[in-house]
């Protein structure tokens, strides 16, 4: 969440970089200024009572010692009045501060000044694009009829065994997921990652230090009984690793990758953009998380960039990125990347990674910090991207790949797949 001192340096930039979110944050940040201004009031009070109560207790013993008793019991009374006080004071004070952080929980993180202006993703802006286009013909199949056609994917066995979103790997398919992953998290290691194997099930401080919490659009798998979380992605487990934690500086950065399955009820998807592959409620990915010093954060999603790009050009994929505009960002973003692929039999691009600073805006929540050569704690930067998310690669992978013969297998997976065609 943004910080009070953010808010109270300069609201009218906060308010006006909240509009590029599409957020009206008038309100609410005057209203946080407002209460701050009476939480220092009140602490002020509850300072004072307790230097009074202090200064007090002192005296009664002087007082009882020197046999003036009276002036004890009437110091007596005046410590039973002022406790009274202090208690209304202090449940105020409690008061006050969860109404400040209940308003900062609501409001966005500001966007950089990069972001650009916009409301739908039709105000994106294409940054770069490279890979080679497929050359198929008109009557090339769709993912679908190829993973049917070839047994790799069936999706109706996922419904008869849990519903529509959750489809069932098989044979050469279930090898080419595995194949993936495992080439995503070597690529990670040989860039410095560090791989965490963290739970799929998160608490509730997890879902709020991350911003996944509170869940506006109910997107969290719930269980109820235990007031877990099902993860949306890698992102939440391995970012709270750092939650209330203060990190020597000279261990900066912290870069960790994390394989996970990843849950997402994805409330209200529907039609012809939705099939098969192309949007799940449960899929495999690989994560990569930094936690950075501010000063080298934006130098570390260039970092993080280059490394998808990489990713996606040793696969043979055409891709672009592109800059989110203000209205088609996260909540708790400050900047965000998307990856895209080219998907040639169903002729669109499709979403396989995005790519996030968040400045100071999880780390805030999370209380994670470094301590500086002064021996003064600063919050860190978090990053995080998806290098990559399974689904949508593997739709583009079958689609362009496919030929009279079979599906061609990328050269890089061929050692993990034992297989170089599909057929």
């Amino acid at each position: 969440m943004l910080t009070l001192q953010q808010i109270k340096e300069n609201p009218t930039l906060i308010i006006e970089r909240l509009a590029v979110k599409h957020f009206d944050g008038k309100e609410p940040i005057e209203r946080v200024i407002a209460l701050d201004e009476r939480r220092r009031q009140l602490q002020l009070k509850n300072d004072n009572a307790a230097a009074e109560l202090k200064k007090l207790a002192a005296s009664i013993g002087a007082l009882m010692k020197s046999g003036d008793k009276d002036s004890a019991e009437q110091a007596k009374a005046t410590v039973a009045t002022l406790k009274d006080q202090q208690k209304t004071v202090a449940e105020e004070l409690d008061k006050t501060e969860k109404q400040i952080t209940e308003i900062l929980l609501s409001v966005p993180n500001i966007p950089c000044a990069l972001v650009p202006q916009g409301r739908t993703a039709e105000d994106n802006v294409v940054e770069k694009t490279g890979g080679p286009m497929p050359d198929l013909p008109d009557d090339a199949l769709p993912h679908w009829d190829l993973a049917k056609k070839y047994n790799l994917i069936d999706f109706d066995l996922g419904v008869k065994i849990t519903g529509a979103g959750f489809p069932v790997y098989i044979g050469k398919g279930a090898k080419l997921q595995r194949a993936l992953i495992q080439f995503f998290l070597d690529e990670a290691s040989k860039a410095g990652y560090l791989e965490i194997q963290p739970p799929y099930v998160v608490n509730e401080a997890s879902g709020y230090g991350t911003g996944q919490l509170p869940d506006k659009e109910g997107q969290m798998y719930h269980c109820n009984l235990d007031n877990l979380y099902l993860i949306p992605t890698a992102e939440v487990p391995v970012t709270n690793i750092y939650r209330d934690v203060i990190i020597p500086e000279d261990r900066l950065p912290m870069k960790n990758c994390a394989y996970s399955a990843c849950f997402r009820r994805e409330a209200g998807s529907y039609g012809k953009d939705v099939r098969g592959l192309n949007r799940l409620h449960q899929f495999d990915k690989v994560e990569i998380v930094r936690i950075e010093k501010p000063e080298n954060s934006y130098a570390a999603l260039e970092e993080m960039k280059d490394h998808v790009q990489g990713l996606l050009e040793k696969l043979g994929l055409p891709w672009h990125i592109l800059r989110l505009c203000g209205g088609d960002m996260s909540f708790t973003s400050a900047i965000t990347f998307d990856f895209e692929v080219f998907s040639a039999a169903q002729k669109r691009w499709l979403e396989v990674s995005s790519v996030s600073n968040f400045e100071t805006y999880q780390a805030n929540r999370l209380k994670c910090r470094y301590r500086a050569e002064d021996k003064k704690t600063r919050l860190c930067h978090t990053l995080n991207g998806s290098a990559l998310a399974l689904p949508r690669i593997v739709a583009a992978l079958l689609e362009n790949n496919q030929t009279p013969d079979g599906i061609i297998v990328p050269e890089c997976l061929r050692k993990y797949t034992g297989f170089d065609i599909i057929d």
